[in-house]
């Protein structure tokens, strides 16, 4: 049996063949898309850097303050976090960072949700959607990079497409299984009360999946967070490309400054995100 080999299967070639067939036969749409999304990003970018950021700052802890409940600790760490950030000389870059990820976590929710909602009350749909998951969530974030640089060339909106990709499964399956979760007694009741199946996903499958779907969106900003850095490779601004700035120059201190601004960011959004989820009592 030495020197047999099985012929190999040109897939990688195939793969390749249909990546050139969409970039030659789309690329208007794709030009369309690439100045949409950008528009979207750089829209967002100049939203959070129209107030100065002491304004800034103040109205982010009041309205961490109010989201989460009057936690006056979170409220003050969260404002001597952007502090920090603005005083690191960081600010512009951090609000083109927190552009990219909310423009990426706002498209992955958008699609994943009602993905969520329909694989969870179509037994082919949720056979159909979870290879693809796995296939989004095992595959190594890297390989996305390269589509997406293809298809729209360097700078934020491949980052912001890569992102969406790797971002998306957790609001995908925590949708889904949160609508599964729900009590069959309550589904029953609100079939003997004659309820369309629109009204019971509002009224009664939405409200009590809320928590496990608040998980999910949870999840989803810090894996569009994690991407930071990765879509800085690709020309993506923000922290993530002076995170890589250091990397390149083997500069700890310049790396470390950036890493700390999105650390501080991500654990902002962590704690808001989480009290936006309803408590047992509010149920």
């Amino acid at each position: 049996m030495n020197g047999f080999e099985l012929p190999k299967i040109p897939l990688g070639d195939a793969v390749e063949a249909l990546v050139e067939w969409i970039e030659i036969n789309f690329a208007v749409v794709l030009d369309m898309i690439s100045d949409g999304l950008d528009w979207i990003i750089e829209g967002i970018k100049d939203l959070l850097l129209l107030l100065p950021p002491p304004v800034f700052i103040a109205l982010a802890a009041v309205l961490v303050w109010v989201v989460t409940r009057r936690d006056t600790k979170l409220a003050i760490g969260s404002a001597l976090g952007l502090l920090l950030i603005w005083d690191l000389q960081l600010w512009s870059l951090a609000m083109e960072t927190l552009a990219l990820v909310l423009a990426s976590t706002l498209f992955a929710l958008i699609i994943g949700i009602p993905t969520g909602i329909f694989a969870a009350r179509s037994e082919t749909v949720h056979k159909l959607v979870k290879p693809c998951l796995d296939f989004m969530q095992t595959m190594p974030a890297f390989v996305y990079l390269i589509p997406a640089v293809v298809f729209f060339g360097l700078g934020n909106v491949p980052g912001m497409i890569a992102t969406v990709v790797f971002a998306m499964p957790p609001v995908v399956r925590l949708t889904a299984l949160g609508i599964q979760q729900v009590p069959k007694e309550l589904t029953e009741l609100a079939d003997a009360f004659g309820t369309t199946e629109r009204q019971k996903l509002i009224k009664v499958q939405l409200p009590v999946a809320l928590p496990t779907i608040m998980a999910g969106i949870n999840q989803c900003i810090m894996m569009a967070l994690s991407m930071v850095v990765i879509a800085a490779m690709i020309g993506a601004q923000g922290l993530g490309y002076k995170v890589l700035e250091g990397i390149q120059r083997l500069d700890i201190g310049l790396g470390f400054e950036g890493g700390l601004a999105i650390v501080i960011i991500a654990i902002i959004l962590d704690r808001v995100t989480q009290s936006l989820a309803p408590t047992r009592t509010e149920r």
